[in-house]
């Protein structure tokens, strides 16, 4: 029988339905789960009542769990007659079960029995799944045995799906393991382990076509030139043809890697040795392999005094780089003068078997070593396994790589900082912390008051409440801080009291340390219960969980704490983030889809670095969505790498971002820029943008932005499908927020967003580059961009232009009204005279014209839709007219490392953009000021006429219908020129002579 439990801990009620004619309910809940019931104990004269009891409920198989539900009844008892009252229920699915390190509390509205019954408010629940054998009810009052009969003698082991094992084996995004959606494994890829998606459409059975290269038009975004906008390829995939995004599948199509090229490796693994002879004096061997193609040569890991090592690595040579036929593994003997050789064993590659997934991997077999000569040895034999296959090979993440090793240099440390490999970011809390006040201070002076503050501080973060300098020992803030926290917690929660003496001598008073694995974790709003915290004199006082029992005085704090679960943490752009989904796990949606994405190569990169006096690079992909990072293998000294890597992602979302960024790597051939690897160009593909089922396979252009310019640092092929699993599901992600619930009920300010981001940017970098290859700190920042908040001149007047363009429809309008009111074309302006009579006389017809004729301009407008996904361009970002100046200001440091005269100068250049500011908003303040004005007495005898004016209009509309009066006005404002003066009207005169506040400013 399974060791697993489901625990259920009741939290409590609100507002629920008084029963007992008193105003309140003498309530109990009553769980029931897979024939087994509990209750808690009963609350008497209680509309909210509290329990915090913990139940545990045993599992039979959970490999139904997913289909098991969970019901909470909350009853009220009348004790007299021994009756109950249903107040409300409470239903969950096994779909939304957690592990407990993920569980938080959640209120969950009652719902009803019946149509007619009466029923409100909430029950707080807290569920999760656990295997503790030790695990029991707190309070327990079971109800009813369990009536399944269950012999432990004859039932199978069944596995528990959230052990250990299986959790570091496999890395999902799912809840539950869901048996009808096939495992999948990110570190081979992740690929293929999805169902393949059906195409629809858009997949077609015809003969090949000649490839050819694509211009497409933009769409409405101002056109850039030819070198720097998106092409449209037509590659020879694994799953065949790629035209127009149509699939024209192959003879023999490669269902695990469909978006990428099929590239041909010979793998070797070499498994182990034994009876090997020895070559020293002393008896002693330290062997290892080399492994030997052409030019090319892998080399294992070494053994001190072993004659029977096991290895275990496979390596993989690309096979279009194979110039030889013969394949040599060569055992050695390491020695500090010259290594000696142990044996060999050569294979003729024309003999060399193909496997082609999903076929078993291939059993390694045992050779017998030769010498040099051709004969055999005496003793050693050498166990191989050697073969043909492709990048889908479950062997290909972890093997070394020919083509991410110089022929010439092959060692470990290299090969460490060359592989592919796939990250997680940390699960990142809120942190929010509500200083109270603090009580029985005890300061060194007794004869003064304390002018205490508390500093709060979380790893590198740190926050001062206000000093308060009261007339007693017990100071009140009531001050609130957030702070940013990431899985697993490594610091904690440090808050210490300080006393003010002088302006720069400060006393502390007491310090209080609180781990973040024991502060409360909420996904709502609901209130949090604060508590009193012993203050300690020193930290290791403050660590020691028994130094309550030492002393019987203390001071106090009175903090208020919690981690915010229903947020997002946003450690990107909310303009184009990755994620939006909460931290807690139970808010979770299922997901809509899965976004495919191929790396196929890229082309004309320039070169980063030289090495024999010729420029070359060492680059990889790293590819970000969601909590998923992906890192390509690094391609040596190669302009044109060939990648052919294929990603999976779940969505939850479509609008998000895919972000895929090209780097120099910096650990090979050094580099100008020391141990930074340099950023080559990235790619933001926003998801809503993307037609269903549809393949994308286009050549983007790497656009740096660089202090002499624009510059296109290469071109990176990748393929794209977004696949949604149902159609009605996305629709209805359309109508809701954007951000999770907390976001809304209780709103950051932009001011909070911009802290908390760059404190979580932080976070993911720090814990990403402690990985192993590291994820660099500069590589997240540039693929989170981090420093895009800092000032810009080059960004401030593209913004500028992109809001005339906004705009530019309601001018063209406006110029197009005046030209009619100016009679320029008499036949446009009867008509529109006419148009503006009928929708008058009837005005039912106003807001059905105006949405038929966007109906009508959308449907003419699907004619030029973008072809392809936007990428970034050049005249919206306005890099291709910028002056250079305001380049280097722009990539100047922070503080400025400039000197005196460019920073004066530049200076003075703002100063002159911001007087123009200054004179636009002081001209909109005064145009406000003067409506203000019409009744505000400011000028008597403005208003007088003003209010004169209105009593007579109110007469006169009051007497006359409004369609006659709009008829008039009409007429008026559309009159012929020849009607109108050429000073002013009456009204606007009026207008401008109205006083404003300009003459009080100093």
């Amino acid at each position: 029988m399974s060791n697993l439990k489901l625990g259920v801990e009741v939290v409590s009620a609100h507002d629920l339905v008084p029963k007992d004619g008193h105003d309140s309910s003498g309530v109990y809940v009553e769980l029931q789960f897979e024939g087994q019931k509990f209750r808690t104990t009963l609350k008497e004269k209680d509309l909210s009542p509290v329990w915090h009891e913990s139940f545990y409920f045993n599992i039979t198989n959970p490999s139904n769990l997913r289909d098991l539900t969970l019901d909470a009844y909350v009853y009220h008892l009348n004790k007299a007659t021994n009756k109950k009252s249903f107040l409300g229920k409470v239903s969950l699915t096994g779909t939304s079960f957690v592990p407990y390190s993920d569980a938080v509390i959640l209120h969950y509205p009652l719902e009803k029995q019946r149509i007619w019954s009466r029923v409100k408010g909430e029950l707080g629940l807290k569920v999760f799944i656990t295997d503790d054998p030790y695990m029991s009810s707190s309070i327990p009052m079971q109800t009813m045995q369990s009536t399944m009969n269950v012999n432990p003698r004859s039932a199978e082991p069944i596995p528990n799906p959230f052990s250990n094992e299986r959790a570091e084996s496999r890395r999902t995004f799912h809840h539950l393991p869901n048996p009808d959606r096939r495992k999948q494994n990110d570190d081979a890829s992740a690929a293929g382990s999805l169902p393949k998606p059906n195409l629809g459409s858009y997949e077609m059975r015809s003969g090949p076509r000649p490839p050819n290269i694509v211009h497409t038009y933009g769409g409405p975004s101002p056109m850039q030139p030819g070198e720097y906008s998106v092409k449209e390829t037509s590659p020879h995939l694994g799953g065949g043809r790629m035209v127009g995004g149509r699939l024209i599948p192959a003879d023999r199509p490669n269902s695990t890697y469909d978006l990428v090229e099929k590239m041909q490796y010979l793998f070797v693994r070499v498994v182990k040795a034994r009876d090997l002879p020895s070559k020293d004096v002393t008896g002693s061997l330290d062997p290892y392999v080399e492994v030997r193609v052409g030019n090319y040569k892998g080399t294992t890991k070494y053994f001190e005094k072993n004659k029977s090592p096991v290895w275990n690595e496979v390596f993989a040579f690309a096979r279009d780089q194979v110039q030889t036929s013969v394949l040599e593994v060569v055992v050695m003997d390491k020695d500090l003068v010259m290594d000696d050789l142990v044996g060999l064993v050569r294979l003729d590659l024309y003999e060399i078997p193909t496997r082609v997934p999903p076929d078993s991997p291939l059993a390694p077999e045992w050779y017998r070593l030769e010498e040099m000569n051709g004969e055999k040895s005496k003793k050693g034999e050498l166990m191989l396994a050697v073969w043909y296959g492709t990048q889908a090979d479950e062997a290909f993440p972890d093997a070394w790589h020919s083509d991410a090793t110089s022929a010439t240099d092959s060692s470990s440390a290299i090969y460490g900082h060359t592989r592919g490999k796939v990250y997680h970011s940390p699960k990142l809390w809120y942190v929010r912390v509500v200083v109270l006040e603090a009580q029985d201070l005890l300061v060194s002076d007794k004869g003064r008051f304390p002018d205490a503050y508390v500093k709060v501080q979380i790893g590198n973060q740190v926050f001062k409440t206000k000093p308060v300098h009261s007339r007693n020992m017990n100071p009140v803030w009531r001050e609130e801080m957030l702070f940013v926290a990431a899985e697993p917690f490594e610091d904690h929660l440090i808050l210490s009291v300080e006393d003010r003496l002088a302006p720069n001598k400060e006393e502390t008073i007491g310090k209080v340390i609180v781990p973040l694995s024991q502060v409360h974790r909420r996904a709502d709003d609901k209130i949090v219960r604060p508590a009193w915290f012993n203050l300690e004199k020193s930290t290791s006082a403050a660590m020691d969980v028994d130094a309550g029992k030492k002393d019987k005085f203390y001071s106090r704090l009175h903090l208020q704490l919690c981690l915010e679960g229903g947020y997002h943490v946003l450690d990107e752009s909310a303009y184009y983030s990755t994620d939006l989904r909460p931290t807690a796990k139970p808010l979770w949606k299922n997901s809509i889809g899965v976004l495919e994405l191929g790396i196929i190569n890229a082309e004309g990169l320039h070169p980063m670095k030289t090495k024999d006096g010729k420029g070359t690079s060492d680059t990889y992909c790293v590819a970000k969505y969601g909590q998923k990072w992906v890192r390509t293998r690094t391609i040596i000294n190669s302009q044109s790498p060939k990648y052919n890597e294929q990603y999976t992602w779940e969505v939850y979302d479509p609008a998000t971002v895919l972000v895929v960024g090209v780097f120099d790597n910096s650990q090979i051939n050094g580099g100008s820029s020391g141990n930074r690897d340099v950023k080559i160009g990235k790619v933001r593909i926003r998801l809503s943008t993307l037609e269903t089922g549809r393949v994308y396979t286009h050549s983007y252009p790497l656009l740096a932005l660089h202090s002499s310019g624009v510059k296109k640092m290469g071109e990176l092929h990748l393929a794209i499908r977004f696949s949604c699993t149902s159609l009605l599901n996305m629709m209805y992600i359309y109508s809701r927020p954007l951000l999770p619930k907390m976001h809304y009920v209780r709103p950051l300010t932009p001011m909070q967003q911009d802290l908390l981001r760059h404190q979580a940017v932080n976070l993911v970098a720090a814990r990403l580059s402690r990985a192993e290859p590291p994820l660099k700190r500069e590589v997240v920042e540039y693929m989170s961009d981090a420093h895009s908040h800092l000032w810009s001149m080059r960004r401030s007047k593209a913004n500028f232009f992109r809001l005339m363009s906004v705009f530019s429809g309601l001018l063209a309008f406006g110029k197009w009204f005046g030209e009619v009111c100016k009679w320029k074309n008499p036949v446009t302006t009867i008509l529109v005279h006419v148009l503006f009579g009928m929708l008058v006389l009837f005005p039912e017809l106003i807001l059905p014209t105006v949405f038929l004729y966007m109906f009508i301009i959308g449907l003419w407008n699907y004619r030029y839709r973008p072809r392809h996904p936007p990428h970034m361009n050049t005249r919206i970002s306005y890099a291709d007219a910028v002056h250079p100046d305001e380049l280097d200001e722009e990539f100047d440091t922070f503080p400025t490392t400039r000197n005196s005269d460019t920073v004066r100068y530049r200076y003075d250049r703002l100063r002159s953009v911001a007087g123009k500011v200054q004179s636009v908003v002081g001209d909109l303040a005064s145009q406000g000021e003067r409506i203000q004005a019409l009744l505000g007495w400011r000028d008597p005898r403005a208003t007088v006429i003003f209010i004169l004016l209105c009593l007579v209009a109110a007469i006169v509309l009051y007497a006359t219908p409004f369609q006659v009066v709009a008829l008039i006005i009409g007429a008026y404002v559309m009159r012929h020129p020849k009607l109108r003066h050429k000073v002013p009207s009456a009204p606007i005169n009026f207008f401008k002579r109205l006083p404003a506040q300009t003459d009080s400013m100093l």
